[in-house]
C-alpha cells in the first residue's frame, strides 16, 4: 500500500462492553481479517479505538459504518459469526455502506423463534411484494432466500392469525437423477423432495410443533400433481422448485388460489430437471403473466447469493460460461445461415 495516499479514520465505539467487543472482533481478529480481506482496508485496534485505513476513501468508510452496525448487534448479545459477517457484506455492499445506511425502516420477519431480517434490497422488496399481493414470483439462483423468506412470511402470517394454514407444495421431480423404487408411504415418498421446507418451519416454530400443525392439517405439504381440482382459501401456499412444472402444471396451480390466500413460487430458471423436450412452466408464466395487474415477479442475481461467497461466484461463473456458449451458437448459426445463402446466389447464377 503506498503510504503517501493511505486514507485513515478512527472511531471510538461506545459503551465499551469487553464481551461485545471481542465478538465483534472474533478469535484471533478473524472477523476483523474477513472485513479487511473484502474491503481491501486495514483494521487496527486498541480496546474500544479502532483505526481503519485503505486508499479508498468509500472502503474506509464503508469499513467504519460496518464495524458500528456489527458492534450494536454485538451489545444486543446476538451471536457474530464468520457467516453473520458474510451477511453484512452482501447485504450492503461498498456503495451502500459508505452513505451511512442504517438498520432503520429495515423489513423484518418475526415467528416464534426467529427475528429474520431480509439481506439487502432485493430481499428486502420482494418481502414488501409478498405482503402486498396475493401472488408472488420469486425468481433467481440458489442460495438467494426466495424460498426460506417465503417460509418466513408464511409462518409470521399463520401466527398473526392471517391465514388459516401453511400449504408447501413441490413438483416431485428427480434432480438429473434417478432415484428408483423409494419406500414406505406417500409422506415418505416425497419427504426428500421436500426436505428444504422442512428444516426452514423447524428453524422458525420448533420441531414438536411444527409436528402437531402438521397432525392437524394447519401445515400441508403435498406433491403438486395431488393440487388439482381444490380450491385454497384463506390459505399461504408455497411453490417451491416451479421450473420443474410444465405449463399445464403452473396453470393449474395458479387457479387454485381462492379468497383471502397469499401464494409464492419461487424458482431457478437455469435449473430444470423436466424431461428433454418438455417446456418449463416457470419460463412460460413469466412471459404470460408479465403485465398482468396483483401479480409482482422479484428477479433475484448471483449478487443476492446470501451463502457461503463462493457459491456467488459459481453461479457467475456458470452464467458467463452460459452467456458465451449462447454467443457461439448463435454466431455459428450465422456463419450456416450466410453460407446457405451464398450457396443459392450461386445457384441462381
Amino acid at each position: 500500500m503506498d503510504t503517501s495516499s493511505v486514507i485513515s479514520q478512527q472511531i471510538r465505539l461506545e459503551p465499551a462492553e469487553a464481551p461485545a467487543l471481542a465478538a465483534l472482533c472474533g478469535q484471533f481478529d478473524e472477523h476483523l481479517k474477513q472485513i479487511e480481506q473484502r474491503l481491501s482496508v486495514s483494521i487496527s485496534h486498541r480496546g474500544e479505538l479502532f483505526e481503519i485505513s485503505g486508499e479508498d476513501n468509500d472502503r474506509v468508510a464503508a469499513a467504519k459504518v460496518l464495524l458500528e452496525s456489527i458492534y450494536r448487534e454485538a451489545l444486543a448479545q446476538k451471536e457474530i459469526t464468520k457467516e453473520a459477517i458474510h451477511l453484512y457484506l452482501q447485504e450492503s455492499a461498498i456503495e451502500s455502506l459508505s452513505k451511512g445506511k442504517s438498520d432503520n425502516g429495515q423489513v423484518v420477519i418475526k415467528t416464534r423463534k426467529a427475528y429474520i431480517k431480509p439481506k439487502g434490497k432485493n430481499q428486502q422488496n420482494y418481502v414488501q411484494q409478498i405482503r402486498k399481493h396475493d401472488i408472488n414470483f420469486g425468481i433467481g439462483p440458489a442460495g438467494t432466500g426466495k424460498t426460506y423468506l417465503a417460509v418466513a412470511c408464511a409462518v409470521e402470517a399463520l401466527e398473526a392469525d392471517r391465514v388459516e394454514r401453511i400449504m408447501l407444495v413441490r413438483p416431485a421431480v428427480e434432480a438429473g437423477e434417478k432415484l428408483g423404487f423409494l419406500p414406505g408411504d406417500l409422506s415418505q415418498k416425497i419427504d426428500p423432495y421436500l426436505r428444504p421446507l422442512y428444516d426452514a418451519l423447524y428453524e422458525m416454530l420448533g420441531f414438536e410443533l411444527v409436528d402437531k400443525l402438521i397432525e392437524k392439517n394447519v401445515i400441508e405439504i403435498a406433491p403438486l400433481a395431488f393440487m388439482r381440482g381444490r380450491t385454497l382459501n384463506n390459505s399461504f401456499i408455497i411453490l417451491d422448485e416451479s421450473q420443474n412444472t410444465t405449463r399445464e402444471q403452473m396453470k393449474m396451480f395458479l387457479t387454485r388460489i381462492g379468497f383471502g390466500s397469499t401464494a409464492v413460487i419461487t424458482g431457478d430458471r437455469t435449473q430444470v430437471d423436466l424431461p428433454r423436450g418438455t417446456n418449463s412452466g416457470l419460463a412460460h408464466a413469466m412471459h404470460v403473466l408479465d403485465n398482468v395487474n396483483g401479480i409482482s415477479i422479484t428477479e433475484f442475481s448471483s449478487s443476492d447469493v446470501v451463502r457461503h461467497p463462493l457459491v456467488q461466484r459459481i453461479v457467475e461463473a456458470y452464467d458467463k460460461f452460459d452467456e458465451e456458449a449462447e454467443a457461439e451458437r448463435k454466431e455459428k448459426e450465422a456463419q450456416r445461415k450466410a453460407e446457405r445463402d451464398a450457396q443459392q446466389n450461386e445457384q441462381g447464377q
